[in-house]
């Protein structure tokens, strides 16, 4: 698993650049262990607020800045795992995690289509096999637990030493989270397609989808492909996984049937090649593939537009 930057260490006296500047590394952290971005730019801002809060003299008797900003929001993190899950139990329909767009296509006022100035690059998730959509629904599988001790170890190649520091827990309970969450990981994995491979079957997908040839659709898809869809009770989706490769190309040309104007569009998905459906010039569901065999397992196709921030025209101001 690579690593998005490296844990900081740094040791001299704490000053506003230097806090300031782990912004990107807490936000890529918070995103792994919430799969949500509006959770995680909310973690972090709640760990900046802590540690402001503090008088001048205790921060200047942190030793690690870097190191307390990190416990403190992998804590905060830890807490709203948990508490999300109750949440989550409440939502209406299947929860998928906020896509992303690819840093070239984030910015503040639109990600594939409209005009603005680039966000800040502290915004952005460094996107890599950790955060792809499979990836990420393989981590909503493990108690908030194990995906912190996993995320941490594994992802940002903290010690178990640290590790056991901020989860509260012993080196040999932090190994064996890590290590179940390992085993969760290896059991959902597909052998990976080369991204240009995945880029011309997303292709082909989509020219069948506005063609409405179902049976190319249904040639696209394993015979054992499941669609799952997160409208978040906000919008019209489908509550249920839509199972089978006939079932998904019926609903999908139903879908094109009951939305004319609707334009696709190939985009990158959290590092992977995906498309994004456009009514209007408003980006209304972004959708996220799996492949295997050379053909597609997996669709899931983010509709609330809560999660679709980055990718709208009135996303981020």
């Amino acid at each position: 698993m690579s690593t998005p930057s490296e844990p900081g260490h740094d040791r001299s006296e704490p000053g506003l650049s230097a806090i300031v500047g782990e912004r990107r590394q807490l936000i890529n952290l918070a995103y792994r262990m919430l799969g949500s971005l509006a959770e995680a730019e909310d973690a972090v801002q709640e760990t900046y607020a802590r540690w402001y809060a503090m008088s001048r003299q205790q921060q200047e008797a942190v030793e690690s800045p870097g190191a307390w900003l990190t416990t403190v929001a992998s804590r905060i993190c830890l807490d709203l795992l948990g508490s999300a899950r109750v949440r989550r139990e409440r939502y209406v329909g299947a929860w998928i995690p906020e896509p992303l767009p690819d840093r070239t296509e984030w910015i503040s006022g639109a990600a594939g289509g409209g005009r603005a100035e680039p966000a800040d690059p502290a915004d952005r998730v460094t996107l890599d096999e950790s955060v792809s959509m499979a990836f990420l629904v393989v981590l909503e599988s493990m108690t908030p637990a194990e995906r912190v001790a996993f995320i941490l170890h594994d992802v940002f190649r903290y010690p178990f030493a640290e590790v056991a520091e901020i989860v509260g827990r012993t080196q040999a309970a932090c190994r064996q989270l890590a290590s179940s969450a390992r085993r969760r990981v290896r059991a959902a994995q597909a052998p990976a397609a080369p991204t240009a491979g995945q880029a011309g079957l997303v292709r082909h997908f989509k020219e069948a989808w506005e063609a409405k040839d179902i049976e190319a659709l249904v040639d696209l898809l394993d015979p054992d492909a499941t669609m799952i869809a997160d409208g978040g009770g906000l919008v019209g989706a489908v509550l249920r996984p839509v199972e089978g490769s006939e079932r998904i190309a019926e609903y999908l040309i139903h879908i094109a049937a009951k939305a004319p104007g609707l334009t696709l569009l190939e985009r990158t998905v959290n590092g992977q090649p995906g498309l994004v459906a456009q009514h209007a010039g408003v980006t209304v569901t972004v959708a996220a593939f799996s492949l295997t065999g050379g053909r597609i397992t997996r669709i899931w196709a983010v509709r609330n537009p809560e999660k679709l921030r980055p990718w709208t025209e009135t996303g981020r101001g």
